[in-house]
């Protein structure tokens, strides 16, 4: 697994596209009480980098270590699983993670209350992430 970077945030995003991707699995751990772990399997398209090419699906599984706050809820009206829109940011040392984010006007940046408005959250202090492949791509 790789970790990301506070700075690497942008770039990250940019390398999947993550709305209207589906959340395959979460899984939260305790084994640590000072530092909980969420463990998210998402499945997710390559962005469109040449008009002739195909996205293709990719499993990414991300792993966020030291869990202060999260929150995911269901909405009746919500199909489950769907990532509407996906936000990172990094606030006072923190990454927040958003699997619903509201739209924000062009150039407005999210703020630490957009991410905990939100109905599925995780917010920790690293992040690691890597593609699965084969037969670990399982989602079991």
């Amino acid at each position: 697994m790789k970790r990301l970077s506070a700075s690497e945030i942008a770039a990250f995003q940019r390398q999947y596209r993550f709305a209207g991707g589906r959340t395959l699995r979460l899984r939260l751990r305790y084994t640590d009480p000072d530092a909980p772990t969420a463990e998210l399997i998402l499945l997710v398209r390559t962005p469109i980098r040449n008009l002739a090419d195909q996205p293709q699906a990719v499993r990414l599984k991300l792993r966020m270590v030291g869990v202060s706050e999260f929150r995911f809820q269901k909405r009746p009206t919500q199909p489950a699983g769907k990532i509407s829109d996906f936000r990172l940011g990094y606030f006072d040392g923190q990454f927040y993670l958003n699997l619903d984010a509201f739209g924000l006007a062009p150039g407005e940046q999210p703020r630490l209350h957009d991410f905990r408005a939100s109905e599925a959250y995780l917010a920790g202090v690293e992040l690691w992430y890597e593609e699965l492949l084969g037969k670990n791509a399982s989602t079991r």
